[in-house]
């Protein structure tokens, strides 16, 4: 197969092409499951090999983490793909950070410079999420603009 015969990615979704400010939204998103699926697998393997002081604990809450990192990472796929289910979960997720960016930030400790990194992340993805662009290239209608014709 030749160069020109590969067809080119498809980024049409139901408005056109796929604006910037959604593959942004995207990145941050994938960035946050990926940081979770890390933390967890960390987490999982300090629990197996080191010496926690509940091995079932930390255990469980690697695994936790793991299977937590799944929800922004599909979301992250649908932002991609420009599937409106996926802005659900991504603002989903944007939220549920945002507590624990605070309370990273309550921390005396090198956890500070972590909180600050999720809030700007949860915010920025949030604006990005919320975005007019982002809403009208993912095909989600406001309240009151369904498909029906107005009736004269």
């Amino acid at each position: 197969m030749s160069a020109e015969q590969i067809p080119a990615p498809q980024t049409d979704g139901p408005d056109g092409p796929r604006p910037r400010r959604l593959t942004y939204a995207a990145v941050l998103v994938a960035l946050e499951g990926l940081a979770l699926a890390v933390a967890g697998v960390w987490v999982l393997v300090l629990g197996l090999t080191g010496e926690p002081d509940d091995r079932q604990q930390a255990v469980t809450g690697g695994v936790t983490l793991v299977v937590l990192a799944l929800l922004p990472l599909l979301a992250a796929r649908g932002l991609i793909g420009q599937r409106s289910w996926s802005r659900g979960p991504a603002v989903i997720t944007q939220v549920m950070a945002l507590p624990v960016a605070y309370n990273l930030l309550q921390a005396d400790s090198v956890a500070i410079p972590a909180g600050i990194a999720l809030a700007v992340v949860a915010i920025g993805a949030l604006v990005l999420l919320v975005n007019p662009a982002t809403t009208q290239a993912l095909g989600i209608r406001g309240p009151g603009r369904g498909t029906e014709e107005p009736k004269s």
